[in-house]
């Protein structure tokens, strides 16, 4: 995944990220529900998952009430507090009240608690999980009072018969708004099969980044061999390393480790894996004996990634420059992986010089047309900023 695909990309938010958009909520109550929210989708309780949802969307006291109580191995490894009592206790004020087996996105409880509501699926499933005026041991009636919040991503009710059809769901929901045919029908569909895998294992979505980067050089080092063969290896294994890029990102949001360092980790890591394969391919074609000014090229086309690296730092360094958009749809669509497709066919023809040519034109063309979509979206916040 290119630098500036990861300005919008939902992993990249760092732990303890909590969305300065929702009114404060002071308290949380979560009713057990010993079975069920012992459940556990992708690896983790569905009661560990609603805890750091509940964390993120801002909530700042949460009570777990009933036993015995699941695993929450990664709201304890995040250094969340948790209250445990046996007994509702008595809240003033609306609280937060949900079952412990509902499964839900800190964005889609950050809407509830901003419009203090009940929220309800995308297949119009309401869900245990709103706002309340009081807790009361009728809190589930008076919840029915409540207005009713459509869900935008996965929210669903885990029971064990539909704990493996919402882990499916779940799978499914973790893409990226960068990703293209390829990524969608290639990319994702083999990286999940590791991701389910890797996500019971000790192995991190940083260490998966590493890979990834080592693969992809890899891939560089055979286009730089300059045979035909080795093209097409070439080729293959960037393929390989584009799945990797998936897998990484699936672990981190699956598992909320998502974190500055593993960000710019990706996001280096895969601008050198294009820088040297551009190189790789220039070397290669000039090791064979093209009539081709590749060495050329493949400067060219390495230096197009430096400088659109360096145009979409601004957006990467200031979040709130983030989807805006004319420039965040040039990126979604310039930095998607189905270019790696594009290189296999080329490589296969035993054309990969018109591969550098295209490589050499189009990077400069993407800072380019970047660098001023940047610039007047700025001068355009900067009259809004001077009428208002």
């Amino acid at each position: 995944m290119d630098a500036s695909s990861k300005a919008s990309d939902p992993r990249l938010a760092v732990q303890g990220f909590k969305p300065v958009s929702s009114p404060v909520l002071t308290t949380a109550i979560i009713v057990n529900e010993p079975e069920d929210s012992a459940l556990e989708i992708a690896s983790l309780t569905v009661l560990d998952r609603l805890v750091i949802s509940l964390s993120r969307a801002g909530v700042d006291r949460i009570l777990v009430v009933g036993g015995p109580l699941p695993r929450l191995a990664r709201a304890t490894a995040m250094g969340l507090e948790i209250e445990f009592v046996d007994r509702p206790p008595s809240v003033a004020g609306e609280v937060l009240i949900a079952s412990g087996n509902v499964l839900s996105t800190s964005a889609d409880l950050s809407e509830v608690i901003m419009r203090r509501g009940r929220l309800v699926a995308r297949d119009g499933q309401r869900l245990p999980l709103g706002i309340i005026d009081r807790f009361s041991g009728d809190w589930r009636s008076r919840l029915d009072q409540a207005c009713e919040i459509k869900a935008r991503d996965l929210a669903a009710l885990v029971t064990r018969d539909s704990a493996h059809r919402i882990e499916q769901a779940y799978w499914a929901s973790l893409t990226s708004s960068s990703d293209g045919w390829v990524d969608r029908h290639f990319n994702r569909p083999i990286g999940r099969l590791l991701s389910k895998q890797l996500v019971s294992s000790p192995i991190t979505p940083n260490q998966v980044s590493l890979a990834a980067t080592l693969v992809g050089l890899a891939a560089a080092w055979l286009f730089a061999v300059g045979t035909p063969a080795t093209a097409v290896a070439g080729a293959v294994v960037l393929q390989g390393s584009a799945v990797l890029d998936c897998v990484d990102g699936d672990l981190a949001r699956a598992l909320y480790k998502q974190s500055s360092v593993g960000k710019w980790l990706d996001i280096v890591g895969d601008q050198i894996v294009h820088i040297g394969v551009f190189l790789g391919i220039g070397i290669g074609l000039w090791r064979s004996g093209s009539a081709a000014p590749v060495l050329v090229l493949g400067s060219v086309a390495a230096a197009g990634v430096v400088l659109s690296f360096l145009v979409v730092l601004r957006p990467l360094l200031k979040p709130r420059l983030r989807g805006r958009g004319r420039l965040q749809k040039l990126i979604d669509s310039a930095t998607n992986r189905d270019f790696s497709v594009l290189l296999l066919l080329f490589a296969a023809f035993g054309r990969l010089d018109w591969f550098l040519w295209l490589a050499a034109a189009g990077s400069h063309v993407f800072w380019l047309a970047a660098a001023g979509l940047q610039f007047q979206e700025s001068r355009n916040t900067q009259d809004h900023e001077e009428i208002a």
